[in-house]
């Protein structure tokens, strides 16, 4: 079996194109990966500021649902 030498430079720019051409045949995905991600920063930030909030009695919160 041959064995072909590439260089790290023509390596990375030959990953760099595939992942460009994947992402271009599937938007549909990036854009769900996109969403995943702003969705779990919103998440994570929602957390961290109701951990700087006093807490609340749970009737307290359905009461005010209603």
């Amino acid at each position: 079996m041959a064995h072909v030498t590439i260089s790290e430079d023509s390596l990375r720019q030959m990953l760099r194109q595939a992942v460009a051409d994947a992402l271009d045949d599937r938007r549909d995905l990036l854009r769900d990966v996109m969403a995943e991600v702003l969705e779990d920063v919103a998440l994570a930030e929602a957390i961290r500021s109701g951990l700087e909030t006093d807490r609340v009695e749970r009737d307290d919160v359905f009461a005010a649902l209603d």
